[in-house]
């Protein structure tokens, strides 16, 4: 003899194999964005460095910049006095 699950049992069994379903869907999309994020990330840190060298060569590897301000000063050298 089989058995059978009521229409609440089932019903609970569904809705909860579609929840299951829509949230595994989410994580998916979040995993796609968390890629594209960090392959911006990697293209602005390549951009940043790549301006840190020539930014380097024009000024001085010894030099400080003021982000604020845009002023460039020379890094202040360690006399070994401290």
């Amino acid at each position: 003899m089989n058995k059978k699950l009521t229409k609440d049992e089932l019903d609970l069994i569904r809705q909860m194999n579609e929840d299951s379903a829509k949230y595994k869907m989410a994580l998916g999309e979040l995993e796609i964005q968390k890629a594209a994020i960090l392959k911006e990330v990697d293209a602005i840190t390549k951009i940043f460095t790549d301006t840190q060298k020539k930014l380097a060569e024009k000024y001085g590897a010894d030099s400080v910049i003021n982000v604020k301000t845009g002023e460039v000063t020379k890094q202040e050298k360690d006399n070994g006095n401290s």
